[in-house]
């Protein structure tokens, strides 16, 4: 999935919440001409602009990627309730707008059904299991919306598990299948591993890998034995 362009840098607080919660992959930028001289080479999968701070560069940034030869949706525009005057007769510029403050589950609705309604195929592909939900394009990872700063070998063994709930594993399956065949750490590496993302997990959601005694993890489970 491409990403979305944000403005300003940062976005506000609510927007990245609500993206990185949803596994969208973005960027920020300060200046509307960024929009083309930042451009990833497949181009923008849209945008959400925030208009809170910087209305007029918001509307330039919008009018800019709206009047382009091929324009930009979906466009999001966060405005205060005494903005949304200057947004008439300017409907053209954007798909749909949220009120500051953001509610992060009415953004997140607004870009669900956005990407839905313009039939791109936008949605990032995810694996969900309960309050987890890996995102499989940007190997990113969240737990209730926190996202989890993991190694690339804790996202993938994470992965590896999530992706067979209820299923049990040796650690010498995991070291093979995980960390491959021609790997030649010791079982260890697979009981530090859980271990970390244990922790990362916090102690709420540290249930989701579970130990059995004597055989080795399975995840998904609603208690573990320590």
């Amino acid at each position: 999935m491409e990403p979305l362009v944000c403005f300003p840098d940062p976005p506000p607080t609510a927007v990245i919440e609500v993206l990185d919660r949803g596994g969208y992959p973005w960027r920020a930028i300060n200046r509307p001409e960024q929009a083309e001289s930042d451009e990833p080479e497949d181009g923008w999968s849209g945008a959400v602009i925030s208009a809170i701070d910087d209305p007029t560069g918001a509307m330039l940034l919008c009018r800019q990627i709206r009047k382009r030869e091929v324009p930009l949706a979906p466009v999001v525009v966060v405005v205060r309730s005494s903005q949304l005057g200057a947004l008439e007769l300017r409907e053209d510029l954007f798909d749909d707008l949220c009120l500051d403050p953001v509610n992060p589950d009415e953004l997140t609705a607004r870009l669900t059904h956005l990407f839905w309604r313009t039939g791109r195929g936008l949605s990032p592909d995810l694996l969900e299991h309960g309050p987890l939900v890996l995102n499989l394009e940007t190997y990113q990872a969240a737990v209730s919306g926190r996202v989890l700063d993991l190694t690339y070998m804790e996202y993938e063994l994470l992965r590896f598990l999530a992706g067979r709930p209820g299923k049990v594993f040796t650690r010498e399956t995991l070291l093979s299948r995980v960390w491959g065949y021609e790997y030649y750490g010791g079982a260890r590496t697979v009981d530090v591993h859980v271990r970390r993302l244990r922790a990362k997990l916090g102690e709420e959601h540290a249930h989701l890998i579970q130990t059995v005694r004597s055989v080795g993890y399975r995840f998904g489970q609603t208690t573990w034995t320590p």
